[in-house]
Order: C-alpha cells, then sequence, then structure tokens
C-alpha cells in the first residue's frame, strides 16, 4: 500500500520533519507517534498507546494491502470505483468518501487510518484521543480546543485557526495542499481544510476541493462544490494571502 499518489513536489521542512506536532498543546496528554511503512501517527492520549495504535495500524494496513492485491484499481483510480459489499469495513469508508467526493478512494486513506485507530483506541479506557496522520486528524475531546492551520508559505501559515466546539466531536479534521506534503494534489492551494464527522469523507473532500484550486478566484467555487457535498460541516482555503470559509466553522486569529 504506497498510500496517496505521490506528486513530484518537495516540501518544505517543517512538514516534512514534522516540526508542526512540536507546538501542539498537549493538555496533559502523553504524545505516542507509530511509524508503520508509510503510516506516521502523533497520538495524544491520556497514557501511552504504543502496543495498541501499533496493533491496529497493522491490522488496518492489512486490511488494505490484501483488498489491494486484487482490486489493484482501488489503489490507481483518481475517480471512484463501483461500491464493493465484500470489501473491509475500511475499505467501504474509503469508498463512501470517494464516492461523495468524486475523487478516488485513496484520497481518503490517511484520513480513515486515523478515524479507525482513533475509534478502535476508545475502547480501550480512553475517553479523549487525537489521531493525526500526515496532517489530517481525528480528534475526540471533552473540552473546546483550537486547531491551528499549517499553509506551507502562506502569510496566513499559522495565523489562522479553527475554534472547535466539543458538541462537534468526535470531528475529523483534514487538509490537503498543493504546495506541501507529497499526496497528490491536481490545483495549486496552500491548504484546503474541511471538518466533517467523518474523517474519510473530510479528507477525500479536501483533495477534491484542493483539486479545484488554480488561482485565487477560484476559491469561492471550491467553496461552492464543499456546500453541494453532504456531510461536511465546513472548509477554510487559503492560497497565498486570500482566504475563503464556508459552513458550521469560526475562525479565530493565532498569535505567533
Amino acid at each position: 500500500m504506497t498510500g496517496k499518489p505521490k506528486k513530484k513536489k518537495s516540501a518544505p521542512d517543517s512538514f516534512k520533519d514534522r516540526a508542526y506536532r512540536k507546538i501542539i498543546a498537549a493538555d496533559n496528554l502523553v504524545a505516542t507517534e507509530i511509524k508503520v511503512r508509510e503510516t506516521d501517527l502523533h497520538i495524544l492520549a491520556a497514557r501511552d498507546l504504543t502496543r495498541e495504535a501499533t496493533h491496529l495500524v497493522v491490522q488496518y494496513r492489512n486490511q488494505l494491502e490484501q483488498y489491494i492485491a486484487t482490486h489493484a484499481k482501488f489503489l490507481t483510480s483518481l475517480l471512484p470505483v463501483p461500491f464493493d459489499n465484500l470489501a473491509p469495513p475500511i475499505a467501504k469508508d474509503m469508498m463512501r468518501a470517494g464516492a461523495a467526493a468524486q475523487v478516488g478512494p485513496m484520497a481518503a486513506v490517511a484520513g480513515a487510518i486515523a478515524e479507525f485507530v482513533g475509534k478502535g483506541l476508545l475502547t480501550h479506557e480512553i475517553n479523549e484521543i487525537m489521531v493525526e496522520n500526515g496532517g489530517d486528524i481525528f480528534l475526540q475531546k471533552k473540552n473546546n480546543c483550537t486547531v491551528s492551520i499549517f499553509a506551507g508559505d502562506s502569510p496566513l501559515s499559522y495565523k489562522v485557526g479553527l475554534a472547535i466546539p466539543s458538541r462537534q466531536m468526535p470531528l475529523g479534521i483534514c487538509t490537503s495542499s498543493g504546495t506541501v506534503g507529497h499526496s497528490l494534489s491536481l490545483g495549486s492551494a496552500d491548504s484546503v481544510t474541511v471538518l466533517a464527522p467523518s474523517t474519510s469523507l473530510a479528507d477525500a473532500v479536501a483533495t477534491r476541493l484542493g483539486n479545484e484550486i488554480i488561482k485565487a478566484d477560484d476559491i469561492n467555487r471550491a467553496l461552492g462544490v464543499a456546500k453541494s457535498i453532504p456531510g461536511i460541516i465546513g472548509a477554510v482555503i487559503i492560497r497565498g494571502d486570500q482566504l475563503g470559509a464556508w459552513g458550521d466553522i469560526e475562525l479565530v486569529g493565532l498569535d505567533d
């Protein structure tokens, strides 16, 4: 399983080195990092979850890899694939997300892994969890929190955040970029952040909206696409010094 198709563009050091993880407020939670081949998770919870999280990552990666071994288009298609009732649950979730966003199922892989691992960990007497997978987040917390938006070299990077109320959690918060990272994007947005109860859906839609952004004038059109997709709470798009937002979200300014 190779994850989302690679693109030939170097990522800023702050992304390649996962430096953004160092500025996450742990709130007395224990940080765990899990790396299994392409999967690289940062987890915050009440205790160290290395053993449990590693088991879940291996479990879900194996399910996907075995499915891909006999369904190659699941890995390579940039468009939705026919739904397969015999696929494992995580693959079905990715198919549904891809169909809703009109992208291939692998556009949802990072969000799906984050969500399935996060929900699995919540069964281990854990009531708060954050699982971050390359900028895609599954979040369950008891209190309100703020999520900062990393937008590469944009002057708005780390200057804008989202106030997340506890009523919206568990929540998927996923970011796609045409200028940061290795995931395939056909656009040039510095960041497209999507919120949805389904982290898989948020991931797939972030990819879809990112594909729509070639220039700053495309932001409103892309937000129109977001409005048309059921299950999306909101979206924030940044390109250069331009920002557009839609949905049940609250933007907050962040100090340097």
